[in-house]
């Protein structure tokens, strides 16, 4: 798997937003342009308004024409009449906009993640996941309301208003202005501190979001060793420092605006007392005084929405970054160029096959075969290797050594979307959705026979928990299948196993969680299901593996023995030693 950071030449060349526009906002560009025609409109009168100001003051108030009260009043109304249309119309636009483009790049990224090798999730944990997902991808709705709403507004406005000004005097234009060139050094520095600030508040909301997903899937666990104080004091210390390093934000983010207040206020000082001396000595009106300190009052406002849209467009940037940083991690475990195709034989061979988590070996030169047709077990005890071994055969993740082929095929050779295909899979921990009984069993299959369906839940020994609910298969499951009993939940995965009818099972120690007549059912269920399948087997209970065709015995790695039930007993060994172990253990429990 290869991330592609902000530190890549590759990354630099391409800004964030110019990425953001090709990727999801461009193929709104008219109603975008229909928006930007809007705020131009919008911005404009604001020009417009402070220039009427100059015959409402020199003809009516001061001149005494009382005609023309009316045409400059029916001006002003009509040109709020234009703003308010140009207000709410670019309002819609660019909700719609926003919407449908941060949608669009919640998909993506949900797909894209999902295609990512498993090692990836290993280091990334769900809550973080979910919150650039949720979190990050609303930049979006926001990112070109404030370059359309606000920069190309309150530009727009900035330039009519200082034509406006300039038209009447460019020297008390230049006096206003005259504290703004010390803003530039401090805003350059308050947009670093405030990407940085911007940056880590998403690192920490990716932080809460993982917090509460430990909290409300664990739940039970947290109950029952007594973790409520525990977690509360994890939570609080996450949200604690979030509100700290909020705080310093809007802090930073406030400077700007309340420096640019300062040095407006010295600006107006200074055309005060300038205008002011101008007008007294009959060089200008008091019409041309009023137009001109009217657009350098309304000017104000544009200006520092326009200073505080740098906090926001650095936080922009921040989610943005995080977002694309995620979108150049490519998966590394990918279907070849010029895949073969699918074997029809299921025999399975690992060859010398090695493999390691983080440097720590988990299989080592590890060999075996599972004929067709036939039941493989792997046995051993925890972190031996069993569930790699799985994992490496469906690709999940890459074996760094060997070779794993399947009828004769290398894996790495064949399709992986077909590779798949060949595999049903039954965990101990059955992946239930919060969805009815019949959707878990068919998975959005489309034209899945309803006698397909009562087949395999027949196989699956579910017809009759389908049969005692008053909505039969639409019964809804719940969350991870949680209104499900472990054993309802476990058949229902059979019944998908059966209806997915591929070619080789594996089964994941299907019924280590369950109770002994849950166990039985779901035995008898699996013995049907794997009839005729290349099978490989999982199982910490040996008892339910004394008919496997093989048994391949792991052992930090290594396999260290291979035969039937009698034969590895009869050789003694690490199976024997395990056998002995667990039936002196279940010795008693049978007996009672």
């Amino acid at each position: 798997m290869v991330t592609r950071t902000s530190d890549d030449p590759r990354y630099k060349a391409i800004p964030l937003v110019r990425r953001l526009w090709r990727g999801y906002l461009r193929e709104h560009w008219r109603w975008l342009g229909a928006a930007a025609v809007l705020t131009i409109i919008d911005g404009s009168t604001l020009g417009i308004l402070s220039y009427t100001l100059q015959p409402i003051f020199d003809q009516v108030l001061v001149g005494g024409d009382a005609g023309a009260i009316w045409w400059i009043a029916g001006a002003v109304l009509g040109l709020f009449c234009v703003r308010a249309v140009a207000s709410v119309g670019q309002q819609i636009i660019l909700a719609r906009v926003g919407q449908l483009a941060s949608t669009r790049m919640q998909a993506d990224l949900v797909t894209h993640l999902m295609r990512l090798d498993s090692l990836f999730f290993h280091d990334n944990p769900p809550g973080q996941l979910m919150e650039r997902v949720q979190g990050d991808t609303a930049v979006i709705q926001s990112v070109w309301r404030t370059l359309i709403q606000g920069v190309a507004r309150d530009t727009v406005a900035l330039i009519s208003l200082a034509v406006v000004a300039i038209s009447i005097d460019p020297i008390w234009t230049l006096t206003a202005l005259v504290g703004v060139p010390v803003l530039v050094l401090p805003g350059l520095v308050l947009q670093r501190y405030i990407r940085k600030k911007s940056l880590l508040m998403r690192e920490l909301a990716a932080e809460r979001s993982t917090r509460l997903s430990e909290i409300f899937t664990g739940i039970d666990p947290i109950k029952l060793n007594r973790l409520e104080d525990y977690q509360e004091s994890r939570f609080r210390r996450t949200v604690d420092r979030i509100v700290r390093e909020q705080i310093k934000t809007s802090a930073s983010a406030s400077m700007l605006p309340g420096l640019l207040d300062i040095m407006t206020g010295v600006g107006f000082f200074a055309v005060m007392v300038l205008g002011g001396q101008d007008v007294l000595s009959g060089e200008k009106t008091v019409g041309q005084f009023m137009s001109f300190f009217t657009a350098m009052a309304l000017a104000f406002q544009p200006m520092r929405r326009l200073a505080g849209v740098t906090a926001h467009l650095q936080s922009t940037a921040a989610s943005l970054e995080r977002l694309y940083t995620l979108f150049d991690t490519d998966a590394s475990i990918i279907s070849p160029a010029g895949p073969a195709p699918a074997p029809a034989d299921t025999r399975i061979v690992f060859d010398d096959v090695g493999f390691a988590y983080a440097r720590h070996p988990v299989l080592r030169r590890a060999s075996f075969t599972a004929e067709a047709g036939q039941t493989t077990a792997l046995v051993g005890a925890s972190g031996a290797g069993k569930s790699t071994v799985f994992k490496l055969l469906s690709r999940l993740i890459e074996r760094d050594s060997g070779a794993i082929t399947v009828g004769g095929t290398p894996i790495d050779e064949i399709d992986l979307g077909e590779l798949r295909a060949m595999f049903s899979v039954v965990t101990q921990d059955a992946l239930l959705f919060d969805e009815t009984v019949r959707e878990n069993i068919v998975l959005g299959r489309p034209g899945v026979a309803e006698d397909e369906i009562e087949k395999a839940t027949h196989t699956a020994n579910l017809e009759d928990f389908v049969a005692s609910q008053p909505a039969g298969l639409e019964t809804k499951v719940g969350p991870r299948g949680m209104s499900l009993s472990g054993g309802q939940r476990q058949r229902v995965a059979i019944a998908r196993a059966v209806l997915t009818n591929a070619p080789i099972l594996l089964l994941d120690e299907a019924t280590s969680s369950l109770d002994a007549q849950s166990e039985a059912a779901v035995q008898t269920a699996l013995e049907e299901l794997s009839r005729d399948r290349t099978t490989l087997v999982i199982a910490h209970r040996l008892s339910t593996i004394r008919n496997a065709d093989k048994i391949v015995v792991l052992d930090q790695g290594h396999v260290v023995d291979a035969g039937t039930h009698e034969e590895l007993l009869a050789r003694g060994g690490r199976y024997a030693d395990l056998y002995r172990l667990q039936f002196a253990e279940d010795e008693p429990r049978e007996a009672s």
